[in-house]
């Protein structure tokens, strides 16, 4: 077994915390965020590059394991202008444990340390998002060569070498009109011209019938197929995950999970043999993990129009980032549920895999929307510190006051006559304007920033989000 590549790439990243000539540029955020962890980052790297594969590396690694638990707590409450560097105290920590568990690997050949050198690698990603000019490109590299040289994973994914397996789907029903609606979004019969979209379609939701059926990921490299998610990724990735089918409940919570446990829990839920919590991948840039999925999918040119903010939310700006554009990726099995919210971008939203109902109201009705107080009445009147964890509850961040406590995907009598009764603004005022759709796989779905939204998976369900 040789590691020549992973190992050599892990000792060039680490020399560069003690090379005199090129330290300072490399590790200057480190020390301009806090001295002392930056220290104790460049003796671990010093003591790395120092220790052969046979010598004890438990204080270096504990060392390391304390600047990332205080990265962690840091990156949680400081502003902007001190987050760049946590983040990136954050990833280059999550680098030098990621060495030592290889080193430990080379002596021992024990496979879970190469999982979790990749999981390690995966945290820097998702947690701190790599921040540092080639970071990101540094640890995909890395992964590749961990899964390559230490779990024997060949570099690149072949489709002819996967069996024909594809996530299990529900019977297809008619899809029914919701209660909490009174009109369909529209349908265009072609998709617009782009001067057409500026002037005369961004303002309202519509929809493109198949305008995805040319993507790869509906084609030559099918989304619908765990095989091929599981190989696009390789072994060992963990990804963030949603416990439980609604954030507003109080059992709700969050956890990294391996990528692969993910799909197979996903695939039990979709056959009905689990008894599991349900998960949720919701609202990740999981192409930033998985770089592969990427290439499965084409932006429509629509995202890269510059569009003044709508008459109804005049509030809008559009993402800070280089591209001015965040995609997102969402994963689930049947009943999933996103309560009804507000983002404040423009949204182009692709259904992939699966059904997927939308509820959608306009801007106009949020003082009818009953959304979550900004703090609630329980953070403020229980002693007993037992609160809701749950995003919904808002004990911890005012941002969720842009997330509604109606539940608009109601259907029983008895439950609808209940809402009515405790929230009567929404189905006077709210209900009259609201829309709904079922996408099918193939669909995009437009719908402008301040609106408000909900979704449904009526069937195992994988989605783009694409905001701009």
């Amino acid at each position: 077994m040789s590691l020549t590549g992973v190992l050599g790439t892990f000792h060039s990243v680490t020399a560069e915390f003690c090379d005199p000539t090129t330290s300072w540029p490399n590790i200057q955020d480190l020390f301009c965020c806090d001295p002392g962890s930056a220290e104790v980052l460049v003796e671990a790297a010093a003591s790395l590059i120092g220790l052969s594969a046979s010598q004890q590396l438990d204080d270096t690694r504990s060392s390391l394991s304390e600047v990332l638990s205080r990265a962690h707590k840091a990156m949680a409450s400081s502003g902007a202008s001190g987050n760049r560097g946590w983040r990136r105290m954050y990833t280059d920590a999550c680098l030098l444990l990621g060495f030592s568990d290889i080193l430990y690997f080379s002596s021992s050949g024990d496979r879970a340390l190469a999982y979790s050198a990749v999981s390690r690698l995966d945290h820097a990603i998702v947690i701190a998002g790599a921040p540092g000019e080639g970071r990101k490109e540094l640890i995909l590299d890395l992964i590749c060569r961990v899964q390559s040289e230490c779990l024997n994973f060949p570099v690149g994914f072949q489709q002819d070498n996967l069996p024909e397996t594809t996530v299990p789907r529900h019977e297809r029903s008619q899809s029914a009109s919701l209660p909490s609606a009174t009109r369909d979004v529209p349908r265009l019969d072609r998709p617009p011209s782009l001067s057409s979209f500026i002037s005369r379609f961004c303002q309202q939701p519509f929809v493109l019938p198949a305008f995805l059926s040319d993507w790869p990921a509906l084609n030559e490299h099918p989304w619908s197929s765990l095989n091929y998610l599981r190989k696009v990724a390789g072994p060992g990735r963990v990804v963030p995950v949603e416990i439980g089918s609604d954030y507003r409940s109080d059992d709700w919570t969050q956890q990294m999970i391996p990528w692969d446990e993910f799909l197979s829990n996903l695939e039990e839920q979709a056959t009905g043999e689990s008894s599991k919590p349900v998960l949720y991948l919701a609202q990740h840039s999981l192409y930033n993990q998985f770089p592969a999925l990427k290439d499965d999918i084409f932006v429509p040119d629509y995202v890269y129009c510059d569009l003044d903010p709508p008459n109804n939310y005049p509030q809008y700006v559009p993402p800070a980032n280089e591209e001015r554009l965040v995609l997102n990726a969402w994963l689930g099995p049947v009943g999933t549920v996103s309560p009804a919210h507000t983002d404040p971008f423009f949204n182009f939203y692709g259904q992939v895999v699966g059904r997927k109902t939308i509820w959608l109201a306009p801007p106009e009705v949020s003082p009818h929307m009953y959304p979550y107080p900004e703090r609630t009445s329980i953070a403020s009147s229980d002693d007993s510190g037992e609160q809701p964890r749950n995003p919904a509850a808002n004990n911890e961040s005012p941002l969720m006051s842009n997330t509604s406590q109606v539940d608009v995907f109601l259907s029983t009598p008895e439950d609808i006559d209940a809402s009515k009764s405790k929230y009567p603004d929404f189905w006077n005022h709210a209900v009259p304007t609201a829309m709904s759709v079922t996408l099918e796989p193939g669909d995009l779905l437009f719908f402008p920033p301040g609106w408000w939204h909900a979704m449904r998976s009526e069937e195992t369900s994988f989605s783009v989000s694409m905001w701009f």
